[in-house]
């Protein structure tokens, strides 16, 4: 299972958590990049770090998919319509051997006005993008924004904090009970 996403995936725990939710018989592995993007016209698109080529070569039967807060903020993202950015990185992974499970989770809520980051831009243009990219390739979706729906969660407005992030883990944990079928993984 590969953890796909920007400094919330990297550095909040949810991947540790979810992989103790989940028990040993699961490998969650964590790709998340700090500060990126689903664009790539940005200073750091997901796309040209070398997580991303990890996560390919890991070939995973499960990956959950979330960028978008750096997207929210104009200083580092200038491209206005990620939708083909965040639908080629979900191609990527479908063309795989490992045939994966993607789920779309939707960014959490924006709670800081520093640094160019917009929750109304997040809300009005990201959020939709990812959700059209969902629709288009028939792809499950994950509401975070609702469930994180609070400021207490966040450390600096931006990252969970150790509650947040058991949120977030317990969130994407009904996700895969969800959406996840054992019978398709040849390592269980």
């Amino acid at each position: 299972m590969a953890c796909v996403g920007d400094s919330i995936t990297e550095f909040s725990g949810y991947p540790f958590k979810l992989q103790l939710m989940l028990g040993l018989n699961y490998k969650v592995e964590n790709f998340g990049v700090s500060g990126s993007t689903a664009s790539v016209d940005s200073n750091i698109s997901y796309v040209n770090q070398t997580a991303f080529q990890k996560a390919l070569a890991f070939q995973p039967d499960f990956v959950i998919l979330m960028l978008g807060t750096n997207d929210a903020n104009r200083a580092t993202c200038h491209d206005p319509d990620i939708t083909d950015d965040y639908m080629r990185i979900v191609l990527a992974f479908q063309k795989l051997h490992s045939r994966p499970e993607i789920v779309a989770v939707n960014s959490p809520p924006i709670y800081s006005t520093y640094s160019g980051y917009n929750n109304t831009y997040l809300v009005n243009n990201i959020i939709p993008a990812i959700n059209s990219v969902a629709d288009d390739l028939d792809l499950p979706t994950v509401d975070v924004y609702s469930t994180m729906n609070h400021s207490d969660y966040f450390a600096d407005g931006i990252h969970p904090n150790e509650n947040g992030a058991t949120v977030l883990a317990n969130t994407l944990y009904g996700a895969v009970q969800q959406y996840y079928d054992p019978t398709n993984d040849p390592y269980l």
